[in-house]
């Protein structure tokens, strides 16, 4: 499917560009002896393995369902980004400790514009990276893709803010040498590891929703229930609405109700445009309606959901079952 190959290129474009980076920055960052460096070599680095996860699971997610796994692969993309999560906050706890012992032994920066040059090369092609990301993971709703997006976009802010530090450290050294801001450097890595931690909780939240069958966002649930309202009068009602979320895919399961004089044929017509416009919505959706007969009697159960009035359920009560 082109969907598949435009979601393998771009988390590939992404594995690549982190390489790029980790190597640079790694390599300056040494060179300079400058914490913020290193630690944004090691977010980098966090980068280069949640895209190289984004993109194995972008390879695997689309794989058709099977008879080991009736309902697809597409949790692989929220497995993935719990995964990516955990290294985050690995990553960001390493970089507090490199800061901390800095700043208690601090070290004289040497070169701050090497560093002040790759920072402002990795927002500059993070940025570029990141809005494809984002373009191609909301066109194919691919929670893996959009979760690496946001790795890289929360780059870009980190190496702005480091390069801001090193420009003072480089500006201090030139024409006010007897002032020391050393320690800026190693201010500056703990707070790229803030937001690194900031990055992975929220990414940690939007895992697990769909790991743990959450609903469909409430803008979607209504949709699917405006969908079924403009049934009425054939659909005299509806109840047990379910939906959840697997990857990119989302299962929709609903009952409706339906004169007890409707023929099986028209009420599975009925059924089935319901799952077309849904797909037609949600491309490769799952949905299963069941048919249920009316006789004007409501339950608690469809009762929130009943489309009739109360005459009306008195006539259908009232009509004779064959």
């Amino acid at each position: 499917m082109e969907t598949d190959r435009r979601k393998r290129r771009v988390a590939l474009l992404s594995v690549i560009s982190n390489t790029m980076l980790v190597v640079l920055k790694l390599a300056v960052g040494l060179a300079i002896s400058s914490v913020s460096v290193i630690s944004e070599a090691i977010h980098s680095g966090v980068d280069l393995v949640a895209a190289g996860i984004a993109y194995y699971s972008v390879r695997t997610s689309g794989i058709p369902a099977d008879r080991e796994h009736p309902f697809g692969h597409g949790k692989i993309e929220n497995i993935s980004g719990t995964v990516e999560a955990i290294l985050i906050f690995l990553a960001a706890g390493w970089i507090i400790y490199e800061a901390a012992q800095k700043i208690v032994l601090p070290e004289p920066l040497e070169m701050a514009a090497w560093g002040v040059a790759v920072m402002l090369l990795s927002a500059v092609v993070n940025t570029f990276v990141s809005r494809k990301l984002f373009r191609v993971g909301k066109e194919t709703d691919s929670v893996a893709l959009i979760a690496d997006g946001w790795h890289l976009r929360t780059d870009v802010y980190t190496s702005a803010g480091v390069m801001a530090a090193l420009a003072v450290i480089w500006a201090a050294d030139l024409f006010a040498p007897e002032v020391d801001l050393h320690w800026v450097d190693p201010a500056a890595g703990i707070g790229v590891a803030l937001l690194i931690i900031k990055a992975a909780w929220d990414l940690t939240r939007q895992s697990a929703r769909d790991l743990l069958d959450v609903q469909l966002p409430g803008e979607e649930i209504a949709w699917i229930e405006s969908l079924i309202l403009q049934r009425k009068p054939v659909v005299k009602g509806y109840h047990q609405l379910r939906t959840r979320k697997s990857g990119h895919f989302r299962f929709v399961e609903f009952h409706i109700k339906v004169d007890s004089q409707m023929t099986v044929e028209a009420s599975h017509r009925i059924t089935q445009e319901f799952a077309r416009e849904i797909r037609e919505r949600f491309p490769g959706a799952s949905v299963t309606t069941h048919v249920e007969p009316c006789d004007g009697s409501c339950g608690t159960r469809c009762l929130e959901g009943c489309l009739l009035t109360e005459g009306e359920r008195g006539v259908v009560a009232a009509r004779p079952m064959n």
